[in-house]
């Protein structure tokens, strides 16, 4: 369908890739889903029209922290919305994510009418 957004998940676990991409599929949204950086890149060099990027923050190997910067320098990836996933939901945590170069932040568990809102957002 010409019409539906396609979302990219990038989670190091299986059952949240699981979980958000049958909730957005429900809701419309086409889901792609990579379970670390390096396939999230390889995903973005073969996709397009990717709308957004829903990325854990914590993930092995290269966690959110370091993979934002490299999405936001390449070309492909450097203007798609980027919402920080993540588990940590301290004081500052929000900030940090933001700063890291984030669009948008949300704690899990995701919290559906946040995530849609957000995403109407971003998406236009």
């Amino acid at each position: 369908m010409a019409d539906r957004k396609k979302i990219l998940i990038v989670d190091d676990d299986a059952r949240n890739i699981f979980a958000l991409a049958a909730v957005l599929r429900s809701r419309g949204y086409d889901c792609l889903s990579a379970t670390g950086m390096k396939d999230a890149f390889a995903i973005l060099r073969q996709e397009t029209g990717i709308r957004a990027i829903l990325l854990d923050m914590m993930m092995p190997d290269m966690d959110g922290y370091q993979g934002l910067p490299h999405l936001k320098q390449q070309e492909r990836s450097a203007s798609i919305p980027v919402i920080a996933v993540t588990a940590q939901a301290m004081a500052g945590d929000r900030e940090k994510c933001l700063r890291a170069g984030a669009d948008g932040y949300l704690s899990k568990p995701v919290n559906i009418d946040e995530l849609l809102p957000l995403l109407a957002t971003h998406i236009k």
